[in-house]
């Protein structure tokens, strides 16, 4: 299993905009990506309402996980995705 820290960019955190962004490249990768704040219960990254039940917030930080052939790349490129400003995109 490989695991990817990163903080939350956007300012209305993975809400809304944010949260569709995200489900879409999770959902297109080639593994099962799950997402966490804190010590929580991790959610399908590609969900759009499991994203928003995080309550993750411009700052937090969540813990990206995924397992299987293509896990290291697909984690990089959501945590990159994470990592930027996706509320005027």
């Amino acid at each position: 299993m490989f695991e990817r820290r990163v903080t939350v960019a956007s300012k209305v955190g993975l809400h809304a905009r944010p949260a569709a962004l995200v489900a879409k490249a999770a959902a297109a990768q080639p593994v099962k990506i799950t997402i966490r704040k804190d010590d929580t219960e991790p959610v399908e990254a590609g969900s759009i309402l499991g994203l928003m039940t995080l309550g993750a917030g411009h700052g937090d930080e969540v813990v990206l996980a995924a397992e299987g052939d293509g896990a290291e790349a697909a984690l990089e490129h959501l945590a990159q995705l994470v990592a930027s400003d996706l509320d005027n995109n």
